[in-house]
């Protein structure tokens, strides 16, 4: 494992230490994302690898933050997760190999179908105006009247 990993696991908050490293989930409606909508990215707690977009973020009503698609689909990996008597397909970050939630197919039908439920305490929020700052400017095109400071 490399070790500014390993250094940024260290610095997870236990609700994050459980979900990213342990598959944990997080309760429902108690996400600080859930009820969020400022323009801006989602990245991995553990890595600052990019995974969401705002622009793609929905109020499905389940209690976790929820999305139509990724920002790109090379930056998850999707396993069969049969745990708690369900079949489900798991999401985890490629770079980090975070679990970050599940992903279902009753998402809108308009946007593909997909809805991706992601845990809070996997994510961190970058905001649109400080992509920039924080590395992320090749997302910044995603927010063409959002300025960077």
């Amino acid at each position: 494992m490399a070790k500014d990993k390993q250094a940024n696991i260290d610095k997870l908050s236990p609700e994050a230490y459980a979900v990213t490293q342990e598959a944990a989930t997080e309760r429902p409606f108690s996400g600080k994302y859930d009820a969020f909508y400022q323009d801006g990215i989602y990245v991995d707690i553990v890595s600052g690898e990019p995974l969401f977009s705002s622009t793609d973020k929905y109020d499905a009503g389940c209690g976790w933050p929820s999305f139509t698609h990724p920002i790109t689909k090379q930056t998850l990996a999707e396993h069969r997760d049969q745990s708690l008597g369900m079949e489900r397909t798991e999401v985890r970050s490629k770079e980090a190999d975070s679990h970050l939630g599940h992903v279902f197919t009753d998402g809108p039908q308009a946007e593909g179908g997909l809805r991706y439920c992601i845990n809070s305490a996997a994510l961190k929020f970058i905001p649109a105006d400080e992509l920039t700052r924080n590395g992320y400017e090749k997302y910044a095109k995603l927010f063409p009247n959002v300025k960077q400071v």
